[in-house]
């Protein structure tokens, strides 16, 4: 047994190495990025053979995972709440098919929306597709919970999602570990069927899905983790889950010793521990960290209440962001000590929100755009789409209007043409444009529709980190091509000071032009120049390898 300082994506990553893995995906997203980054460095540095890869996108993230299950051996998926989204397909199918292998989601969920367009709850998504969920409190729990969930998925042949958040995800904490198990022998599913959901299969592998319910939550009821303490008849109880837990502790102190508690980890939620509490107790403190998921369902959606219940959706707490410390003593009626105030600090602090780096091509791109569009259309709204450039939108630059989720620019613009608008503008990155840009991309050249799309290729993922993108350079002309828009509306340009002048022309022709035309930005990242070079580099010896000619 060895002890290291972990932060909890680390804790994840080396538990689910411990556990026996084969292979890990993910697609970068804050708070997540680290869980497989952690992995790969790690796997790389002890010569381990876990497989793996940054996928596309989070769907095939988890197809990758299923299938790598479907052979027999270990597999972890990891991803931020909102790729949850992209990757629920294959989600919700693969708690019907189950697994054979073990498979284990790893979600971060990112409440106060630090760097994600919501806040929402993956329990909901675990208790959707009714699959087991572990949601740590710590980061020895985050280390621990990843063997146990790999054991789960195995016992009752089904997914297992563990639920991370921002904070227990990167912060660090002591955590002990255990001598790494064997990976599992590869050997294929004995009954194929389970895979293969047909009508006739599907409903059997439904119907065995919800018999095991009543093991989940048998193994749920009797789990240390949803620890029950009855103090006293009619004493206030508290019910608490996962990292929510540190900061009732800090919160409350001693003043514990005086409720009743239930602390859960581990769901489908245990039911007769709760209705022990709620029996035992005279009022009941729901605590927990994302939406009032908990407080929901004793509640009946807030509409039935044996007892008072004081929580998220009457107002004690917080609906919004993260939780706190003070929110928790305001809730309890603790008093709560005056921040740290130095006269005059505000006159000095200003807020000063994200911005693109020094010298980025994205900058340069958008002072090109914005220059060209007030020449043809003042005012114009360009759709813009999930990565750094984002950051576009604010000042002084304001050059775009939209960013709804990975991919959205496209079929937003399209959408804006279909509305009666002459045409549309819309902005994309590399990276996001092989996550999800294809499709729409597949729509809007079937129809030739008049958008004008930007692809601003910086060759790598620059805003979780620098990870590699699925395609960069003439791989997106091809891929552009490929889709079917014309070669000669597929334009090329550097977006830089001294070649300013060449990419406002190639611009003004494109918007003269009616029909669907692609220019691409091309220019690589200021930041990771030296990785660039290093996949690129990379990229080149697979290809001369494999015998495909540069």
């Amino acid at each position: 047994m060895s002890e290291m300082i972990l932060l909890g994506d680390e804790a994840i990553a080396r538990g689910a190495i411990d556990a026996g893995i084969s292979a890990a995906f993910a697609y970068p997203g804050t708070p997540s990025t680290e869980i497989y980054q952690a992995i790969e460095d790690y796997a790389k540095a002890h010569h381990l053979q876990v497989r793996g890869m940054w996928s596309t996108n989070e769907k095939v993230a988890l197809e990758e995972g299923v299938g790598v299950s479907y052979a027999g051996r270990r597999s972890v998926v990891s991803m931020k709440h909102v790729g949850l989204n992209v990757a629920a397909d294959p989600f919700m199918n693969a708690a019907v098919s189950g697994a054979h292998g073990g498979l284990v989601l790893v979600v971060a969920d990112d409440p106060s929306m630090h760097s994600s367009q919501n806040e929402q709850d993956s329990r909901y998504f675990a208790d959707f597709a009714m699959v087991p969920c572990l949601e740590p409190a710590d980061q020895q729990q985050c280390y621990d919970f990843m063997r146990e969930a790999f054991d789960l998925s195995e016992q009752f042949q089904v997914p297992v999602l563990v639920r991370l958040v921002t904070r227990l995800a990167h912060s660090r904490s002591k955590v002990k570990m255990h001598k790494r198990r064997e990976q599992n022998e590869a050997n294929f599913v004995v009954d194929p069927s389970r895979f293969i959901l047909l009508p006739a299969n599907a409903r059997r592998a439904y119907a065995s899905l919800v018999e095991k319910q009543k093991a989940l939550q048998s193994y749920s009821e009797a789990h240390p983790v949803n620890a029950l303490t009855l103090r006293d008849r009619k004493r206030p109880g508290i019910l608490v889950s996962g990292l929510a837990w540190n900061y009732l502790q800090e919160a409350m102190g001693d003043a514990l010793e005086d409720y009743n508690l239930l602390r859960i980890g581990c769901y489908p939620l245990p039911v007769q521990k709760i209705r022990q509490l709620l029996d035992a107790s005279s009022d009941i403190y729901v605590i927990e960290e994302g939406y009032p998921f908990i407080e929901r369902y004793i509640t009946a959606l807030g509409l039935m209440r044996e007892l008072p219940i004081h929580g998220k959706l009457t107002g004690d707490l917080p609906r919004t962001g993260e939780l706190s410390q003070d929110a928790i003593k305001h809730c309890f009626g603790i008093a709560i000590k005056p921040s740290l105030q130095i006269p005059g600090l505000a006159d000095v602090l200003v807020g000063r929100p994200p911005s693109l780096c020094d010298k980025c091509p994205h900058t340069d791109s958008y002072l090109a755009i914005n220059e060209v569009i007030a020449e043809y259309e003042p005012g114009a709204r360009i759709m813009g789409d999930i990565g750094c450039y984002t950051l576009g939108a604010v000042g002084p630059l304001h050059g775009i209007h939209s960013c709804l989720c990975m991919g959205a620019s496209i079929g937003m613009a399209i959408g804006v043409v279909h509305a009666g608008m002459p045409r549309a503008l819309c902005v994309i990155g590399d990276g996001t444009f092989t996550h999800s840009g294809l499709a729409p991309m597949l729509d809007a050249a079937r129809d030739n529709t008049n958008i004008k799309v930007f692809i601003l290729d910086n060759s790598i993922i620059a805003m979780t980190g620098g990870q590699p993108t699925a395609a960069s350079d003439e791989d997106v002309v091809a891929l552009v091509a490929g889709l079917g828009v014309p070669r000669d509306h597929i334009r090329v340009v550097v977006p830089s000071p001294h070649k300013k002048a060449h990419t406002m022309e190639t611009i003004r022709e494109e918007l003269d032009y009616v029909g669907l035309s692609v220019i691409i930005a091309r220019r690589a990242c200021v930041t990771y120049a030296k990785e660039i070079k290093d996949i690129k580099s990379m990229r080149e010896e697979k290809r001369q390898s494999n015998g495909v000619p540069a």
